[in-house]
């Protein structure tokens, strides 16, 4: 397993440089950042620190450059047609609520239905099940099977004339599963229903084109594609953007303000409320500078490798259960498991002993628990950063577990 590329190394991450013997393997849950995207950061508050879209001064106009800047860069990197598609927001959490608040609220109506996969992140649940109690309308659950696995046949079953809204990950946070979100958005659409995808798990691994992908809707977390927390992103198809009412009010999403009423600024700032994050947005084009130079065929070829060895070592230890698909490549470097007869919550004590970073518990994603009849599970979660030695200490704690808990094997 050669490294293929110099920016894929640690050594590109001061991190790893002060924690010189840590195994990150929390990925998923947020990746850490390079020198470069730090550097990034540093160079606006230094050098271009400036309330943006506000001031006719040069340091406002070059803190408006850099901001708009980042946003022709995030449009090119997910295929979006214009930039008037791309609302920066805090994080995908914030932009799936936007949709809610401000699309749900105004094509919603009791009786109507919105399909949500069973397997999703809270994120893409929960602004729906209150939309659903709001507005009178029905939520009802797209069901996998045990490895994860949605059909068309089953979304085409579960559609009917009332749903408005299908809702579902194109990359699950648990299972790790690649859904086909192209071939459901045709399904959706052939039915008159949009698609809402989350792509927190996508972006940051796989070339993701929502023109090509037919989305209505997409929204992705900066802070899990080496950018900094705080940077979020919303794609909307520019006719929706259009007729939606602002999320926020205040100041810089107007246009003009009376006593009694106001208009509101063009797209995209009329979703972008207060002072924007500006250096968040910096960092984020920084990312995705880094994340292109890399490449998506060096990122994806580093990380199935690192998936398919880890995989096929914990298959090796007795009472290891790997939640989802027997195939390491559906996992697109998501390991969720159990081991028999220890709390996730111990598993990960003992790995934070061992200098291991992994995750436990529900993994905001608690009715596919329900579904799975599984309580709650541990996570390993890679990055191309990662390597074949992280492997090696995570299988050599893995094995110890039970061990230590005081069985005999």
């Amino acid at each position: 397993m050669k490294m293929n590329n110099a920016l894929m190394g640690k050594v590109n991450f001061p991190l790893f440089d002060k924690y010189k013997e840590l195994v990150y393997l929390d990925n998923s849950a947020t990746q850490q950042k390079p020198k470069r995207v730090l550097d990034a950061l540093v160079r606006y508050y230094s050098e271009e620190n400036a309330n943006p879209l506000r001031g006719l001064y040069e340091l406002s106009v070059k803190a408006t450059q850099a901001y708009e800047n980042a946003r022709e860069s995030v449009r090119r990197f997910i295929g979006a047609a214009s930039t008037k598609e791309i609302v920066f927001t805090r994080n995908a959490t914030e932009s799936l609520n936007l949709i809610a608040f401000s699309w749900g609220q105004a094509n919603i109506g009791e009786g109507d239905e919105i399909l949500v996969s069973i397997s999703e992140h809270h994120s893409n649940l929960l602004p729906w099940q209150l939309l659903a109690k709001q507005k009178g309308a029905k939520l009802k659950y797209l069901e996998c099977d045990s490895s994860g696995k949605y059909t068309a046949q089953a979304l085409e079953k579960a559609l009917t004339p009332k749903t408005k809204l299908f809702a579902i990950a194109q990359i699950s946070n648990v299972f790790g599963r690649l859904n086909p979100i192209k071939e459901f958005a045709e399904i959706a659409h052939k039915n008159g229903t949009l698609i809402v995808c989350d792509g927190a798990q996508s972006v940051p691994h796989i070339p993701v084109d929502v023109q090509r992908l037919d989305v209505d809707f997409l929204a992705f977390s900066g802070h899990k594609m080496l950018a900094p927390m705080g940077i979020g992103v919303l794609y909307a198809k520019q006719g929706l953007l259009e007729k939606m009412p602002p999320f926020l009010s205040g100041g810089e999403m107007i246009e003009y303000v009376t006593r009694e009423d106001a208009t509101y600024a063009e797209l995209p700032h009329k979703f972008e409320a207060g002072t924007v994050n500006a250096g968040g947005a910096v960092g984020l084009a920084a990312a995705i500078d880094y994340i292109n130079e890399l490449g998506f065929d060096a990122i994806q070829k580093r990380e199935d490798e690192l998936t398919a060895y880890a995989f096929g070592e914990m298959k090796k230890i007795p009472h290891i259960n790997i939640i989802g698909a027997d195939d390491a490549l559906d996992h697109h470097g998501i390991l969720t498991f159990t081991v028999d007869g220890v709390h996730p919550h111990d598993i990960a004590a003992i790995f934070d002993a061992d200098g291991i970073d992994i995750r436990a518990g529900h993994h905001c994603a608690q009715p596919l628990h329900q579904f799975l009849d599984v309580q709650s599970t541990a996570r390993m979660s890679l990055a191309f950063y990662n390597d074949e030695n992280d492997i090696k200490r995570f299988i050599a704690t893995l094995s110890s577990i039970r061990r230590r808990m005081g069985y005999d094997n």
